[in-house]
């Protein structure tokens, strides 16, 4: 694998840095501008291929089992995402759908796609094809991803119905917490953090 040279440019000022041999959570900083500069990821990094693929398999529960089941005089009724998604189509909000389809779905699932893929090869010591433009997709879609706000909307919409019906949390409800918890753990990865695995294998790593 390819050695980085052992300099390192400050992203505040651009300042050139001859670059440090670092222990488990040491962090350099620019002294100029105070700029984080690097830091080591100790084991940090070898915790977020599993984490991702826990991920993937809430996600496949949060979208294949239904969320909520509602009780209204005697008749139920149950829905997964792709039927909420579905639903608000129908309901003549296809702006509305198109949101909820590309942030809770289709952002989410590529953002752990692409970890897979940059992930698997690195464990090998090798660079997933595409890896500098795959690791700027995934900084960029980040912001896009909003799976708790979507989780954090049913739950205050079950606290409002369970006055007039009766509403039971089904499977996806549960793993729609656990995967908020887990994207969460495996999005603080910091993405200079996958540089660092590819092309400078620190100490003590």
């Amino acid at each position: 694998m390819r050695e980085v040279p052992d300099i390192i440019a400050c992203e505040g000022c651009d300042a050139i840095y001859r670059r440090a041999r670092l222990r488990p959570r040491d962090v350099a900083t620019c002294p100029r501008c105070g700029t984080e500069l690097e830091r080591h990821f100790g084991q940090q990094r070898r915790r977020v291929l599993p984490l991702t693929v826990a991920s993937l398999i809430m996600f496949a529960i949060a979208n294949l089992f239904p969320i909520v089941e509602i009780e209204v005089r005697g008749l139920r009724s149950e829905t997964t995402l792709a039927g909420a998604v579905l639903a608000l189509t129908e309901a003549g909000m296809p702006p509305v759908a198109l949101l909820v389809l590309a942030t809770t779905i289709l952002f989410p699932l590529v953002q752990l796609c692409i970890l897979v893929w940059l992930l698997i090869p690195l464990e090998r010591e090798r660079r997933a094809p595409g890896f500098a433009w795959m690791v700027r997709a995934m900084q960029s879609l980040r912001p896009w991803g909003m799976i708790e706000v979507f989780l954090l909307g049913v739950l205050v919409a079950i606290v409002k119905l369970s006055s007039i019906a009766t509403v039971v949390g089904g499977p996806a409800l549960w793993a729609f917490m656990v995967l908020t918890v887990l994207l969460t753990s495996v999005l603080a990865f910091d993405p200079r953090g996958f540089w660092e695995m590819a092309f400078h294998r620190q100490p003590g790593s």
